[in-house]
């Protein structure tokens, strides 16, 4: 599992060294804690835990308005570290984002027929297909529906994001009449039919 989100790290953010500086507040009602290489931290809406690189440090410590996370490196002039630096400090601010306010990501449904409904965990989809497609939601999720629209829930950013992705794979819209899965705020570039095409000419 470490060894994966490191490489995710370094790969989606190459250089982030001045954000790493900035030490994270820990704000009223959140416990946080730094074991074993991994941080801890607990709020109202759950809790989550992040391994971080044996590159990085991370220390919790009294700052001015309270308790505060510190991220550093011992080698700041190197790309790597530089890069690993900024994206554990937000990494971690991001999960503290999640466990206080928690994260929501939402998808809409187009097409004649079209539809989605919830038996518990699972999300059971009519997309166009001869059979329903069942999608279980992951430990953490939850889901809404309100006519077409599917509204993901949870405090993993990350989770939430995997998760919709997954599901928009599952019937992704189409160019021509856009029936498919998208995001609510995604714009699907439409094409021109060989009919309209033709029509036109």
């Amino acid at each position: 599992m470490p060894v994966i989100w490191e490489a995710r790290l370094f790969a989606k953010y190459p250089n982030m060294s001045r954000i790493g500086k900035k030490p994270i507040q820990i704000p009223a009602g959140v416990d946080a804690r730094v074991q074993d290489r991994t941080v801890h931290v607990k709020g109202p809406k759950g809790e989550l835990a992040m391994p971080f690189h044996h590159a990085v440090t991370v220390v919790l410590q009294d700052g001015t308005e309270g308790k505060e996370l510190q991220v550093s490196v011992a080698h700041a002039d190197q790309k790597q570290e530089r890069a690993l630096w900024g994206t554990t400090r937000a990494t971690i601010a991001s999960m503290i984002e999640g466990i206080t306010k928690g994260y929501t990501k939402s998808l809409e449904i187009n097409g004649v027929g079209y539809r989605a409904s919830l038996a518990g965990k699972k999300l059971v989809l009519t997309v166009g297909f001869s059979h329903d497609v069942d999608f279980t939601l992951p430990q953490g999720i939850d889901a809404k529906i309100e006519k077409n629209i599917i509204t993901l829930t949870g405090i993993d950013k990350q989770l939430i994001g995997e998760t919709a992705a997954q599901i928009r794979k599952i019937k992704p819209p189409e160019p021509y009449l856009g029936k498919g899965i998208k995001y609510t705020d995604e714009v699907v570039r439409r094409k021109v039919g060989k009919a309209a095409t033709k029509a036109a000419e």
